[in-house]
């Protein structure tokens, strides 16, 4: 394990594996080095890259200064980019789609982007989160009622009831309750983005770099929908959908398409 120190001082801790440029993989809610996709796509593109994995704060080795803000997740990934000798490819899944979008916007130094269904809602094909959802969510962190907190979050993704009930019973709930306290940080980025209204032209206008963006052709409509929205809006973005696929990506069935784009 190697670590960068943010701007406030927090240790962001990553591995680096691979030969060629620098690509920085972005995690979505819950996930960190030794728990998500994110080691098992490195293996795959290590042979066209320098993959760089990491922990974002408050999960796996990083540290958690508070208070948390979007911008300090914004820092880390600019920290990571200095480590990279100062530009790096960025591709982003879930959450960590929308703060790496962030992250372009704000002039970090990303050349191209690849972002995987960002969690927006722009349409009534599924409710928009309540006004009061982070609030909740806060309250459940505050209590200590990390369960409560990913069931809450598993419902507003719409895992099934009884598939919820089941995880409490499997060795991933723990790990899984490890970084419940991280969620709130996720819905942070996302921020009026599930209010199930139209995505603005003018939030990444900055956002210019070449932008391929991903949803999955088995991913429930309200997704795709946003995911081809979002492309409209980017300055410069194609979209693409990958045949089979859900929001439970398989690292194999992205891996050749991300060779694709950033070797382009």
């Amino acid at each position: 394990m190697s670590a960068v120190v943010s701007n406030d001082g927090t240790p962001i801790a990553f591995d680096r594996v691979g030969e060629g440029p620098p690509l920085i993989l972005v995690d979505g809610a819950l996930c960190y080095r030794a728990f998500g996709p994110a080691g098992p796509l490195a293996a795959l593109l290590r042979e066209h890259f320098t993959v760089f994995t990491y922990d974002r704060r408050g999960r796996g080795e990083s540290g958690d200064t508070a208070p948390y803000a979007t911008e300090r997740e914004v820092e880390d990934l600019e920290a990571l980019v200095k480590e990279a000798a100062g530009s790096a490819y960025m591709y982003g899944i879930s959450s960590g789609a929308a703060l790496a979008l962030e992250a372009a916007n704000r002039g970090v130094g990303i050349t191209k982007l690849a972002l995987y269904e960002a969690p927006f809602i722009v349409d009534d094909t599924l409710p928009a989160r309540p006004d009061d959802y982070l609030a909740t969510m806060d309250g459940l962190i505050a209590a200590d009622r990390r369960g409560a907190a990913l069931k809450l979050f598993m419902r507003t993704v719409g895992m099934p009831a009884f598939v919820i009930a089941l995880m409490r019973f499997t060795p991933a709930w723990s790990k899984l309750k490890a970084v419940a306290h991280t969620l709130p940080y996720d819905f942070r980025i996302l921020g009026d983005t599930g209010s199930g209204k139209p995505l603005p032209t003018d939030r990444w206008t900055s956002a210019t770099v070449p932008t391929l963006v991903m949803d999955g052709g088995k991913s429930p409509t309200w997704m795709r929908n946003a995911m081809r929205a979002l492309a409209d809006v980017l300055p410069n973005a194609s979209h693409r959908t990958l045949d089979g696929q859900t929001h439970m990506l398989k690292p194999g069935a992205v891996a050749p398409v991300l060779v694709e784009f950033f070797a382009d």
